[in-house]
């Protein structure tokens, strides 16, 4: 009788990066690593759970170009995905049981929440076949919600290793929602962004476990985001001085704590202290904002861009003179290191990994979250006083060039991944000897 197949990789790692949507405004980060680590001599193939964010015309080139390449789980034409879930089933019924199984072992479903595990079966079904077919042996998955779901499944059903990047702070605030707990528990290794992520992780694991857990920071290219590249007009000792300009980026949703920066811009409005705010980024909070503003005669001081393309929003951050985030839960924004790399002068909160990036009072400004008031203290401080906001802005590119400089930390990622996978392909060869 033939041995049952052997869970693990064979000496040569062919990588599969699954990731919830590929290409995207909002991650320009996944493209960036998955381009860094083909540089560095990983092979890299990317399968996405959603289709890409724009029309395949409005894509930049590298990124129409990764489009075309990518696996989409859920395609538009429903029937035949159906089909071919249908047909990953019927010619690997081996796969399809062991998947079953290891969802059947998921502590603590709910019916309702079975059925929804059953599609993220479907979607690991057509993973696993596509990696079969491209010869990729090993499957790194980005963030804990759905798409980690699938990849878990799609490690059991297909027997291949899997790893994980965890970011926050939505996984960690859904521990229990999402099997946060599960998913790191059969993960060969696991990629934390922040400290913080890795401390949340050990919570929640025996100490046996805590070896899996490495922090690899996210980053920024400071050569291409440099001072020298913004453009801005500085008011002259004969002029008038000018309104500054601060720029807020992220999805408008209630953690992104958008109302407590508007709130704060009217504090300083009654002060007398102007500031010019943009706010890039779209989401279900869009209306609600508008009516603050309306309310508080607020529309000739805050504008709405909704969301932009990477090099429209880079622009706008070169115009900026300030950067603010007021954020009630994090991970570590990449947005808020793009600022710092430019030399903008930050302020934001001291939540979850922000505290990391940024040092209070050296390399920007932290505030409690949810707290206007204090944020309206720190804008005005930065408002009323040039020089702090250059030394501030100094101090926030020696940050990044020193611990989230991409380069760099793509080439630690790119060591730490070989490393994680010769280990496992030497576990693989032992038991083959067997």
């Amino acid at each position: 009788m033939e041995a049952p197949p052997i869970p693990g990789p064979p000496p040569t790692m062919r990588v599969a990066y699954l990731l919830s949507r590929y290409p995207a405004v909002s991650h320009t980060f996944f493209l960036h690593e998955v381009l860094g680590l083909r540089a560095r001599g990983m092979h890299i193939e990317t399968a996405s759970i959603n289709l890409h964010d724009r029309s395949i015309e409005e894509l930049p080139e590298l990124e129409a170009i990764e489009a075309e390449a990518t696996l989409y789980i859920k395609s538009a034409d429903k029937g035949k995905m159906i089909r071919d879930v249908i047909s990953a089933i019927m010619s690997h019924p081996a796969a399809f049981l062991r998947g079953l199984m290891a969802l059947l072992k998921i502590r603590n479903l709910t019916l309702r929440e079975r059925a929804y595990w059953l599609f993220y079966l479907a979607e690991a079904m057509l993973v696993g076949r596509w990696m079969e077919e491209r010869g990729l042996n090993h499957l790194h998955v980005h963030f804990g919600g759905p798409v980690a779901s699938v990849g878990m499944l799609a490690a059991a059903a297909w027997q291949v290793p899997y790893s994980l990047t965890i970011h926050g702070p939505e996984e960690l605030l859904s521990v229990d929602a999402y099997h946060l707990r599960e998913k790191v528990e059969q993960a060969s290794f696991v990629f934390c962004i922040s400290d913080f992520c890795r401390s949340q992780l050990y919570q929640l694991t025996e100490p046996a476990e805590w070896g899996k857990f490495h922090v690899i920071r996210l980053g920024v290219d400071p050569v291409t985001l440099n001072p020298k590249s913004r453009s801005f007009t500085v008011s002259s000792m004969y002029s008038p001085p000018r309104t500054l300009e601060l720029v807020c980026i992220g999805r408008l949703v209630p953690a992104k704590g958008h109302r407590t920066l508007l709130e704060a811009v009217r504090q300083l409005r009654d002060r007398g202290v102007d500031l010019r705010v943009t706010l890039i980024g779209s989401g279900p909070e869009l209306t609600r904002l508008q009516n603050f503003v309306s309310a508080y005669g607020l529309d000739h001081a805050v504008t709405f861009t909704s969301a932009l393309s990477h090099a429209q929003t880079l622009a706008q951050l070169r115009k900026a003179d300030i950067f603010a985030l007021a954020s009630f839960a994090e991970g570590i924004p990449v947005a808020l290191m793009e600022a710092m790399s430019l030399g903008l002068p930050c302020v934001s909160t001291s939540v979850a990994g922000i505290p990391e990036l940024i040092r209070a009072g050296v390399d920007g400004l932290l505030v409690p979250p949810a707290n206007p008031q204090a944020l309206a203290d720190a804008l005005e401080s930065l408002v009323l006083d040039a020089g702090l906001r250059e030394s501030l802005g100094t101090s926030a590119r020696q940050r990044v060039i020193s611990q989230y400089n991409l380069p760099l930390n793509q080439e630690l990622l790119a060591q730490t991944f070989e490393t994680k996978l010769r280990q496992l392909s030497i576990q693989y060869n032992k038991r083959r000897q067997r």
